[in-house]
Parts: structure tokens; C-alpha cells; sequence
């Protein structure tokens, strides 16, 4: 028996010598963990765990605005697209859509880009805004490119003088049987507005129809003028006709005064602010084209309305 018991303390014995042994050895670290070097030195190959998430809490400006970083951003961003409450002229909107080709002209985006993407460039539109890089498009997002937008457009709303004004001809309006004092526009706007059509009608993509001399034809009725210049006493004639268009319809101090805002055709409904209307309209090639393009020739847009643009010089 005492035998037995012997042996049973030299096999614990055994046992904590091993152990003391190994934990010495490894400091913690399995084998797997460790290597020998050359030198004959055993190194550990685990990185430490503290700096290790150090750098991932402080990630390099290239990564924080990673594609991969935004999927949530852009699950946000496809319900916001449609569903954000927002107000502008008085009126409740209800989602950005209907300006994701100017947002993404915006963000230098193209058409397709990836959602994930979208919110990447988006965040760094943000930052350089003095916005919190969500890539979220949110509210206060939405509203600072308004502002942008906004920004861009014609400051002066002075009357031109009789003599900066030419009367275009009718085959230049939609409506070809427009009045002469109908068909007025600023002299400068004209001969942009004529260079403008002219690349247009030199890009074959967008299949517009012309005449032998390489001009609109008198059937085409994309990118012809609607309304050039306006008197305050026609545009008030306009306003008390429509009496529900609200400040962003038919403004009291309109653009149109100067001359220099031309409303374009661009498809459906001439001037039509309905959303279905305007969901249709900035589908269009020549409102696509116009985005990408007008700015060369000194046109803006005004946001709210596809077919508005005006002559900036």
C-alpha cells in the first residue's frame, strides 16, 4: 500500500514539473504561436491584441471610407431615396429620386454605381462639406446640396436692356406659333443656347432628328425652347392661372425676367411639376445629357424643375 502511494506522489510530481515547465516556456502562447529563428531565439508571431484594435479604432483615411463599410449606409439610402419627408416651396416632399442624376453629378458618380459605392463617395462629399460621413443621404444632407444647387444659379434679376435682347426664331419653340414677344432671349444666352444644341445634335446617341444643315429638325421637339423671357406682368398672368403652384412653381421675382432662363423640352409634360412627371422627364437621354453637358456652355439647372435651365456666364 505504501508502495502504491509512492508511486501516485512521483507521477503528481511528475505532473507539476511538466506543467510549471510548459507555462514558463510558452508565457500563454500555444505552439502554434511561437517560432524559432534563425538565431536559435523562440518569437512569438502573435501581434498584440491591444494595438491590434488600436489601428481598426484609428483606420487611415482611405479605409474609413471603404465600400465595404457602407452596406448598412446603403440599405438606408434605398428606403431614404423614396421615403425621406422633407420641405421645399412650401411643400412637403417625400424622397430625393427625383434628383439622382444631379446628386450623382454631384458626387461624380456614374448611373450604375454600386449602392455600397454610392454611400463611399457620398460620405466623402460629407466630409468636405463639414457633414458627418454617414454616406447616409439624410435631411441635412439632402438640403446642403439644395443649397449647392441653389447656389449655382442666376444672382441678377434685372431686366435686360431692349438691346440685349433678340427674338429667336420660331423653329427654335416647342411651340412654333409662340408671339414674337414670347420668343425674346438675353443676346449672350441665345448664342450658348444655340452652341449647346448644336453638340447635341452632334451626339449620335441621343438619335435626335435633323435637318440637312445638321440642326433640330422642325419636328424635333427635344431640347427646343418653351419659355425664354418673360415680363413681371406676363409671369403675374401665369401666377394668377395657377394659383396652388406655390413658390417653387411660378416664382414672384422668376429668372425669366432677365432673359437668360430658358425652359427646355425634355419630355412628358412640358412643365409639369408632378413627381410622375418629373420621375419620367429626368429618365430621359436629353435631360441625362443636359446634366453631364449644359455646365460647358454656362447653363444651370434649377433643380426642382428639369426642363429650367439658366445661362450663368
Amino acid at each position: 500500500m505504501n508502495y502504491f502511494r509512492f508511486l501516485v506522489f512521483i507521477a503528481f510530481a511528475l505532473l507539476v514539473t511538466v506543467t510549471l515547465l510548459n507555462a514558463k516556456t510558452s508565457r500563454g502562447q500555444s505552439p502554434a504561436a511561437t517560432k524559432t529563428s534563425r538565431d536559435g531565439v523562440l518569437r512569438s508571431t502573435v501581434k498584440p491584441t491591444a494595438a491590434v484594435r488600436e489601428r481598426r479604432a484609428k483606420p487611415t483615411a482611405e479605409s474609413d471610407f471603404g465600400p465595404s463599410l457602407f452596406g448598412p449606409a446603403a440599405a438606408r439610402n434605398a428606403l431614404l431615396s423614396n421615403e425621406l419627408n422633407w420641405t421645399f416651396g412650401g411643400k412637403q416632399q417625400r424622397g430625393w429620386y427625383l434628383y439622382t442624376p444631379l446628386i450623382s453629378r454631384l458626387l461624380d458618380t456614374a448611373d450604375n454605381t454600386p449602392p455600397a459605392d454610392f454611400a463611399s463617395a457620398l460620405a466623402h462629399w460629407q466630409e468636405k462639406s463639414g457633414l458627418g460621413p454617414s454616406g447616409v443621404l439624410d435631411e441635412a444632407t439632402l438640403y446642403a446640396m439644395v443649397s449647392e444647387w441653389q447656389s449655382a444659379r442666376l444672382k441678377e434679376r434685372a431686366y435686360p436692356a431692349p438691346d440685349q435682347l433678340v427674338t429667336a426664331p420660331a423653329a427654335d419653340f416647342y411651340d412654333p406659333s409662340r408671339p414674337d414677344e414670347l420668343r425674346q432671349v438675353e443676346r449672350e444666352t441665345y448664342t450658348a443656347y444655340k452652341r449647346m444644341i448644336a453638340a447635341a445634335a452632334a451626339d449620335q446617341s441621343l438619335g435626335l432628328a435633323l435637318s440637312v444643315d445638321g440642326r433640330l429638325a422642325p419636328a424635333e421637339n427635344y431640347l427646343k425652347i418653351l419659355s425664354s423671357f418673360r415680363t413681371r406682368e406676363y409671369q403675374e398672368r401665369l401666377r394668377q392661372q395657377s394659383p396652388n403652384s406655390g413658390r417653387a412653381g411660378l416664382a414672384v421675382n422668376s429668372p425669366h425676367f432677365t432673359g437668360r432662363a430658358l425652359d427646355l423640352y425634355v419630355g412628358g409634360d412640358p412643365v409639369e411639376t408632378k413627381d410622375s412627371n418629373r420621375a419620367l422627364q429626368i429618365q430621359t437621354p436629353v435631360y441625362l445629357w443636359l446634366v453631364r453637358n449644359a455646365e460647358r456652355f454656362g447653363f444651370h439647372p434649377y433643380f426642382y424643375e428639369p426642363w429650367h435651365w439658366e445661362y450663368v456666364n
